[in-house]
């Protein structure tokens, strides 16, 4: 079913570079094709490996297995997601709530998945769009979310919200965080947000610090367009980061526009894997009260 496998890594970590090693050594029993991403390649240091840009994995490869932490994974969906290849992940960083194979059974894991023995998840991606008038100055996906801040020095922010192109609230505070079900879990929950099952066609909007007591989080459908137009002054700068990673520089007069993206991403578990089981260990869920 996979014949053909691309490898991605974080480049940087002794952990992950043991992990990566421990896949391809996998890969290699299989005697599947072996893509390797160019920069992962170079931490290898492994000249006989065929590598390739990032960007042509999804064109060559039937399935993508990413090996590092949750930021990982965020960055490959949004590098391949338009792609619609599957991507399978190798938990070798912290949390790790999207990664589905843990370090110690990677060879048993692995062989299961290529053996068709998995789950498909589709998770939608937001577009956060920047735009003047009608034009558009900035574009970027995000898995997990899209969080509207003031950039450099701490700014209070004042801004209107509207959904659909009906008017929701004007709001004064730190900002505000659009996310996705998948992000729910993530920045989204550490402000208050909902724990969100990742199979719901919804986003939830969750106001960083609002300056009222009224002010809580809104889960909209997921088909929802969201537009936010900052009125604060022209010497306040205003930035919209793409899952902590990418950020976009909203200038005077400017508006974000948040939308879902008509591919979603499609990750793969092996088979066992559930959303409350991850909650259950990654959240702490499963600790008695009195620690018994």
């Amino acid at each position: 079913m996979f014949n053909t496998v691309g490898v991605v890594a974080r480049v940087g970590s002794e952990l992950v570079r043991d992990g990566t090693e421990a896949v391809i050594a996998a890969l290699r029993r299989r005697g599947v094709t072996i893509v390797v991403e160019a920069d992962t390649a170079g931490m290898l240091g492994d000249a006989s490996l065929h590598r390739a840009p990032r960007a042509e994995l999804g064109a060559s490869c039937d399935l993508v297995v990413v090996i590092g932490g949750d930021g990982s994974l965020l960055g490959v969906a949004r590098d391949l997601c338009d792609a619609g290849k599957p991507v399978l992940g190798v938990n070798r960083g912290g949390l790790g709530f999207l990664a589905g194979v843990a370090p110690d059974v990677i060879e048993p894991e692995l062989d299961r998945v290529l053996d068709g023995e998995y789950t498909s998840e589709a998770h939608f991606l937001l577009c956060a769009h920047v735009m003047r008038g009608k034009a558009e100055t900035a574009r970027s996906l995000a898995l997990n979310d899209v969080v509207l801040h003031g950039a450099g020095h701490s700014h209070m922010l004042e801004f209107s919200v509207y959904v659909d192109d009906e008017w929701v609230y004007d709001m004064r505070g730190d900002g505000l965080i659009v996310s996705s079900p998948t992000g729910s879990t993530a920045y989204s929950l550490s402000a208050g947000g909902p724990i969100m099952h990742p199979s719901l066609d919804a986003i939830v909007l969750v106001p960083m610090f609002p300056h009222t007591l009224t002010s809580r989080p809104l889960v909209i459908p997921g088909e929802s367009v969201v537009t936010v137009l900052v009125k604060n002054e022209r010497d306040t700068a205003v930035r919209a980061s793409c899952d902590s990673q990418v950020h976009l520089e909203l200038g005077t007069a400017s508006a974000l526009t948040i939308r879902k993206h008509p591919v979603a991403l499609r990750l793969l578990y092996p088979l066992g894997h559930n959303f409350y089981g991850s909650c259950r260990s990654k959240l702490d869920w499963a600790t008695r009260l009195g620690g018994g």
